[in-house]
């Protein structure tokens, strides 16, 4: 699956959009059944430390749009942590689909 990777304001580099790819396919392995993943990166102002904010969409079927957003250091720390959460609201997900 292609993520939709979105730089608002300014260009990801070629290494950022393949790390977030990578966290991506691995996401999409364990719940094949994700329709999409939109990735939004930005710099928040001021140019301060934990400037970095990563919000990441994932379309579901038979759901409302999943979405996390995080602020970090560096843009990688941030879609980690961004996809951490989005893991934990699909295994909620997936346990209240099972018990429906």
């Amino acid at each position: 699956m292609v993520a939709q990777i979105n730089a608002i304001h300014f260009e990801a580099s070629e290494r950022l959009e393949q790390f977030i790819q990578k966290k991506v396919d691995r996401l999409y392995r364990r719940f094949d059944w994700i329709l999409a993943v939109e990735v939004n990166l930005r710099v928040v102002k001021p140019e301060t430390a934990n400037n970095k904010e990563c919000g990441i969409l994932i379309q579901v079927p038979n759901s409302p749009a999943l979405f996390a957003s995080k602020t970090a250091d560096t843009f990688e720390e941030a879609v980690d942590e961004s996809l951490n959460a989005l893991e934990r609201q699909i295994e909620k997900l997936k346990d209240k689909n099972a018990n429906a």
